[in-house]
């Protein structure tokens, strides 16, 4: 942002000598902020620690995060017109596969049956009368035609009566109730998002409970690697331990997440009943797209390089901390963990640098009293020192 500095017409000017001693000032204080920074009473670095090489099970794996959602969902609807004469269930309901959820009144589907059977019984007589009578080929085809189509109307008719009770197409729970008695049933599962004047929007809802799946997304440069499947391991908010699925589906459509990157839809089926997972629950993901028993690794940690060579700092007497060079080859690495190829055997130990700060002699007495020097002369109308001020930190010098 492009700011404006105005300065009243005719107002003093600050004297040259003042702005360079603020300026100085400046440079100081940051010379002592590096000093305490620096200074040898900070709390002691890490120390120097040890790595066995060993035989590990190398994973190589695709990182996702999604959500938790019952692995069946099934928003219920009747199929038939009609007033509902009954509502079974409520919210939290517990309820089999079969069990009916509702109930539409029926009077006019019952005599639409009853006048289907009639019509069939009477198709089938005229059929029967017209043999009899030695009726012709044209006769009796059409005597044929008619008692299909009067079989084909009762099977219609008693279909709308089974359907007049809205029944579970699966074991679960009820979470959503979006119909009264008294409203009015529409023919099939309404509109997504449609509501009545009252609110309901015509279905009962059954989630399956105890099977699970994690609806989640990868980012478009991992989606190669994943197929259906592959193994993932799941981490859920709130749930000790890991949750382990198998992929059962990948999107091919990208779609874009909340940064307008490109993702991809998975879907991860949870391994077996859960009693201890819930729905619209977050869930982070490790999908493992390869792994490999018995390889040799090496804390990563432990590895340096020098231009184009990889070497570690292998220990070769424990007691007294003794170590050599030792230039290895690496390939994969998972984690913390790097593959060995060549340069180590297992159980070989290797040193892990702590991390070191400088340090040196010095304290506060003699920062303070120089910082306070030079405070006096400012304040005595004084400039810089000749030849400058100089600050001793450990390490260097400053001036």
């Amino acid at each position: 942002m492009k700011r404006t500095l105005l300065r009243r017409a005719g107002g003093p000017r600050r004297p040259r000598r003042l702005v360079l001693g603020l300026v100085a000032l400046v440079v100081v204080a940051a010379g002592v902020g590096g000093w305490l920074l620096l200074r040898d009473d900070r709390p002691a670095a890490a120390a120097t620690t040890t790595a066995t090489v060993a035989t590990q099970t190398l994973k190589q794996t695709v990182t996702a995060s999604g959500t938790v959602e019952a692995a069946t969902t099934a928003d219920l609807a009747f199929d038939v017109s009609g007033t509902v004469s009954a509502v079974y269930v409520e919210p939290g309901d517990k309820v089999r596969k079969g069990q009916r959820l509702a109930a539409l009144d029926d009077d006019v589907l019952q005599a639409e049956l009853a006048a289907a059977d009639s019509a069939l019984d009477a198709a089938r007589t005229a059929r029967s009368e017209h043999l009899a009578d030695g009726a012709s080929d044209e006769q009796a085809s059409a005597d044929e035609a008619a008692v299909l189509a009067a079989e084909s109307s009762l099977a219609q008719a008693e279909e709308a009566v089974d359907d007049a009770v809205l029944r579970s197409t699966t074991a679960g729970t009820v979470t959503t109730v979006g119909i009264e008695v008294g409203d009015t049933a529409g023919s099939g599962t309404p509109t997504a998002g449609a509501e009545g004047a009252d609110g309901t929007d015509g279905t009962i809802t059954v989630v399956s409970t105890g099977s699970y799946v994690v609806d989640a997304t990868v980012a478009s440069g991992d989606v190669t690697k994943v197929a259906e499947g592959l193994q993932a391991e799941i981490t859920v908010s709130g749930i000790a331990g890991i949750v382990y699925g198998t992929v059962s589906e990948v999107g091919l459509v990208a779609e874009a997440d909340s940064s307008g990157a490109a993702v991809f839809p998975v879907t991860i089926e949870v391994t077996g009943r859960r009693d201890d997972l819930y729905a619209g629950t977050a869930a982070e993901l490790a999908i493992v797209v390869s792994q490999r028993t018995d390889v040799l690794t090496v804390d990563s940690r432990a590895l340096h390089t020098d231009g184009g060579t990889t070497y570690v700092d292998k220990v070769t007497d424990a007691a007294t901390g003794a170590t050599e060079r030792v230039t290895v080859t690496t390939g994969e690495a998972s984690g913390m963990l790097t593959e060995v190829l060549t340069g180590l055997a297992e159980g070989d130990v290797v040193e892990i640098p702590g991390l070191t700060g400088p340090g040196g002699p010095g304290g506060d007495e003699e920062m303070q009293e120089q910082l306070q020097q030079f405070r006096d002369r400012m304040e005595q109308g004084g400039g810089m020192p000749p030849g400058g001020f100089t600050v001793e930190v450990p390490g260097g010098a400053g001036r």
